[in-house]
C-alpha cells in the first residue's frame, strides 16, 4: 500500500495529527517539534503519545518523519549558531525517543562564504557529535534547490558529508522533487536517469523518504518555490511515475504543496488511485 502524507500542525498533539491524518486518507505525516522558525518545544505530553502509538497502529500509520526547524544552519560560520542546531536537533532527537517509528528530517545548511569544504566538514562533525550520544532514529539529509551557499545541491555533496561521517548506519536522505528539478536534475523527462545517478552516487538504499513537490519555477532555477501536484513545472505524469516505481512506491512519501487539508486530501486521493490502478 501506498504511504502518503502532509505536514501537519503539532499544536494540538499527536493523537489529533493521527485523526486529521486518517481524515485525509493519509497513513503517514510530517510535523515540527517546535515552531520552524526555532524556539522552544512544548512540553512532551506522554499520555497523549501513548495513545497515538495505539491509534496509529489500529489504522497502519507508519514511519512518520519529524522535521528539523527551517532555521537551523548546521555549517554556519558562527560557532554559537552551530551549537543552536546540535542543542536543538538533539533536544528534537530525545523527544523521538518516544516515537520509535519516526525519523528526522535536515537541511544541511549553508556554508556561507566559507566554501563547500568547510561547510561539509561542519555538517558532518555536528552529526559525528550527536551520534556520540547514542540515539537511534534514523536522520534523513535533505536534497537542497542549491540558492545562495546551500550544501546539498546535488547529491556529491551529499555523499561528502556521509563519507566524512564516522558511523552513517543510521544516516539517510531524502529527496524533495521541487528541490532536485530546481537544482538541475530533470525528474520529469529523465526520471530513471536521476534515479540511476543517485543510486550511483549515493546508493537508492540510503534514499528513505521523498518529498513530492511541484516546483513553479524552470529546471534548474535553484529557487525553491513548491507548487501543487500538477499546477507547476515538474509536471503531473512525473509523481504519478514516481509513486508507482517499482524502487520508489515502497517509500515513505510527504506533500509540502501549498494546500490546506482539503487540498491535501485530494492530492492523497488522486496519487493513490493512481497507485492502486499500477497495481491491479
Amino acid at each position: 500500500m501506498l504511504r502518503i502524507g502532509c505536514h501537519l500542525s503539532s499544536s494540538k498533539g499527536f493523537l489529533a495529527m493521527g485523526k486529521e491524518a486518517v481524515k485525509i486518507g493519509a497513513n503517514t505525516f510530517q510535523f515540527f517539534n517546535r515552531s520552524p522558525r526555532g524556539g522552544k518545544a512544548k512540553e512532551l505530553n506522554l499520555p497523549d503519545i501513548e495513545e497515538y502509538l495505539k491509534f496509529a497502529q489500529e489504522h497502519n500509520i507508519t514511519q512518520i518523519l519529524a522535521h528539523a526547524p527551517y532555521i537551523l544552519n548546521p555549517c554556519a560560520k558562527d560557532e554559537g549558531l552551530r551549537q543552536l542546531a546540535y542543542e536543538t536537533i538533539c533536544d528534537d532527537l530525545n523527544r523521538l525517543t518516544y516515537l520509535p517509528d519516526a525519523m528526522y528530517n535536515v537541511h544541511p545548511g549553508s556554508h556561507v562564504k566559507q566554501g563547500t569544504e568547510k561547510g561539509i566538514f561542519f555538517v558532518s562533525s555536528m552529526l559525528d557529535k550527536i551520534r556520540e550520544q547514542g540515539y537511534d532514529t534514523m536522520i534523513l539529509l535533505e536534497t537542497m534547490a542549491g540558492k545562495g551557499s546551500e550544501i546539498g545541491r546535488n547529491f556529491e555533496e551529499l555523499r561528502a558529508v556521509i563519507d566524512q561521517v564516522e558511523d552513517s548506519s543510521r544516516l539517510g536522505v531524502c529527496l524533495d522533487t521541487c528541490h532536485v528539478f530546481d537544482a538541475g536534475y530533470d525528474i520529469a523527462n529523465h526520471l530513471e536517469q536521476v534515479l540511476e545517478e543517485f543510486d550511483q552516487v549515493l546508493g537508492l538504499e540510503r534514499l528513505k523518504a521523498i518529498h513530492l513537490n511541484d516546483s513553479k519555477n524552470h529546471l534548474g532555477s535553484h529557487k525553491d518555490r513548491h507548487e501543487k501536484i500538477g499546477q507547476g513545472q515538474i509536471g503531473l505524469n512525473t509523481f504519478v511515475n514516481i509513486v508507482t516505481h517499482p524502487r520508489l512506491r515502497q517509500l515513505p512519501i510527504f506533500l509540502e504543496t501549498p494546500n490546506d487539508l482539503d487540498g491535501y486530501q485530494k492530492e492523497i486521493t488522486f496519487l493513490r488511485e493512481k497507485a492502486k490502478q499500477d497495481n491491479d
